[in-house]
């Protein structure tokens, strides 16, 4: 029987892990794989560069997926953390970030959605996080028109990793049987096509499977199993497989592994299947090494600030903060806070998700 990673000090790895790759990643989001060698070296970006006028900073990836944190742990505070009520608590967690974005524009929302809703947990109490960090575009327009999107009534057509990038702590959070359907209905908030919903299910049961002690490779093969089980799912299933394919022939890379060409061939980035496809095959290629994997996940030409969070998140997941280089944690924004909504979301995982497989 695998031991189980569904410790604090994994889902604080997870969590912390997603931060560190979007720390790294965010110097060089913009930029082509060409750009970033000029900029930072043949090797490309290996450390921490400034953005946002510091070094460690993190971008609306982590941020948001603070807040998807604390509306699970509120679904349990306020509610009682049914499947039907997540996605509810986690809009309310996603309108307060909205808040956080829009300069005296909280009144209209807390008129709009009330008071309960608007002022609510304690990261809306939290300056740091009023910062504008590259929000997400389609996050923040889906947010503003005021309706609630869903797999079965969408608020848009966006195929985006908008949702995929803050759907790790899902996997942590709810029993293994709800946490693929949950995803999609997470990222449905803001991203209505169904590539964006069925990468960020397949990111929450590829954690989830981890946190029960699968391997990576085993436990994105399950997500594939039940992907392959819903509509329009090619997208998805084209990336993880190529991915898991590829991955298999580098987990212990030899020297000449061209990783850069493996990942231009899964994609750029463009929408979410491409996103989690790179960040599972970094993960994967990454040896059971953070920092090599984290560097993999940006030193590309594709959307680096988004693939450094997944694999990230995946190798914090399954290695635990222990295993997080000390460098990448020196400097990390908002760690304290990390530290703190992880020990939140730790305490109130429901019995059903903490104990044996189900």
């Amino acid at each position: 029987m695998p031991e189980t990673r569904r410790t604090l000090n994994h889902l604080l790895g997870c969590l912390a892990g997603g931060a560190a790759g979007d720390a790294l990643g965010a110097p060089v989001a913009s930029m082509s794989r060409a750009e970033i060698q000029n900029t930072h070296g043949p090797g490309g970006i290996a450390s921490y560069a400034p953005a946002y006028g510091r070094i460690g900073a993190v971008t609306d990836s982590t941020r948001m997926a603070l807040f998807t944190a604390e509306g699970l742990v509120l679904s349990r505070v306020r509610g009682d953390g049914s499947p039907g009520e997540i996605p509810i608590f986690v809009y309310q967690a996603c309108l307060r970030w909205l808040s956080t974005q829009q300069a005296g524009d909280a009144a209209r929302l807390v008129d709009r959605h009330g008071t309960c809703a608007m002022v609510d947990g304690m990261l809306i109490t939290q300056q740091a996080l009023y910062e504008r960090r590259a929000p997400c575009s389609i996050s923040l327009t889906a947010l503003r028109s005021g309706s609630m999107g869903t797999t079965a009534d969408p608020v848009n057509d966006s195929s985006g990793c908008g949702g995929l990038i803050r759907i790790a702590p899902v996997g942590f959070f709810l029993p293994p049987g709800e946490v693929f359907d949950a995803g999609c209905e997470i990222a449905a908030i803001t991203h209505g096509h169904p590539t964006a919903c069925l990468a960020a299910g397949c990111m929450a049961k590829i954690i989830s499977e981890i946190s029960f002690g699968a391997d990576l490779p085993g436990a994105a093969r399950t997500a594939v199993r039940i992907l392959q089980t819903r509509p329009r799912h090619e997208a998805c299933l084209a990336g993880i497989t190529a991915a898991l394919k590829l991955g298999e022939t580098t987990a212990d890379p030899p020297a000449e592994v061209d990783h850069a060409a493996a990942i231009a061939g899964l994609g750029e980035g463009r929408n979410a299947a491409e996103v989690l496809a790179i960040g599972l095959y970094s993960a994967l290629a990454a040896g059971g090494d953070i920092d090599r994997g984290l560097r993999l996940a940006v030193n590309h030409s594709g959307d680096s600030g988004s693939t450094g969070p997944i694999t990230g998140s995946l190798l914090g997941a399954l290695l635990g903060f222990e295993a997080i280089p000390e460098t990448y944690l020196a400097d990390l924004e908002l760690l304290p806070l990390i530290r703190e909504m992880a020990g939140d979301l730790f305490e109130r995982m429901p019995q059903g998700a903490c104990g044996g497989k189900s």
